[in-house]
């Protein structure tokens, strides 16, 4: 899927890009209202991330304009939480609208479900739902985990945990990476939270069973893999 972000804050702009890259979806980023309007119009793109406090113009007449010749999924992202802000967004033609702050697996979830709405890149996307890492599987989709056939009770921040370690199988992740893409924008780094989501993700993939597949790489972060530890 190739995506179009238009959001003028630096630091949120580049954060979402990166971490949708690492989704393997093809990400363009705008600065400004106008610019973004441009590139809508002129890119083919599958999905629109679009803030609402634009500079030169506001995301709302963004929309607006866009809707006019465009039918482009518009997933909305503000700090504009307000019921009567989140109407007009949808009256002026949004498809979804994301407050913020938000946690990037929420973010993820509702750019898969925008894209089946629409019924673009189909075979793409069925192609990212489901995860294997030996007898441990994952479906995106259904929000389903598990392991021998054994279904996995996992929270929330637990299956998305899970999740990026099972695209980046084998790969060691840093604490620090985990916290980006797992928390949102304002986590806490003093905080234990990641290695206590670690030791409980293990306790229901790991304990169970005699292969150990989630391991801790002393130093370095945690890597899941099917050579065990």
């Amino acid at each position: 899927m190739k995506l179009l972000v238009i959001e003028d804050e630096k630091k949120l702009a580049e954060y979402l890009r990166r971490a949708l890259v690492e989704q393997n979806y093809v990400v363009d980023v705008a600065a400004d209202g106008m610019n973004g309007l441009h590139l809508a119009r002129e890119g083919q793109y599958d999905l629109i991330l679009l803030d609402v406090m634009l500079p030169v113009m506001d995301g709302f007449t963004v929309l607006r304009e866009l809707r006019r010749t465009s039918k482009v999924p518009v997933l909305m992202l503000t700090a504009r939480d307000k019921v009567e802000d989140r109407v007009q967004g949808l009256r002026d033609g949004a498809d979804d609208y994301l407050p913020k702050p938000f946690a990037l697996s929420e973010l993820l979830a509702r750019i898969l479900a925008l894209g089946r709405r629409s019924g673009q890149n189909t075979a793409e996307i069925s192609g990212q739902n489901v995860l294997r890492v030996g007898d441990l599987e994952l479906d995106l989709l259904r929000r389903r985990a598990s392991r021998t056939g054994i279904r996995l009770d996992l929270t929330a921040k637990e299956f998305s945990l899970l999740a990026l370690l099972m695209r980046k199988q084998g790969q060691v992740l840093s604490r620090s990476e985990l916290a980006e893409q797992v928390w949102d924008m304002n986590f806490d780094s003093n905080t234990n939270v990641v290695e206590v989501a670690v030791r409980r993700l293990r306790a229901k993939v790991d304990d169970p069973f005699d292969q150990k597949l989630l391991r801790t790489v002393r130093g370095m972060g945690y890597v899941l893999d099917a050579e065990g530890a």
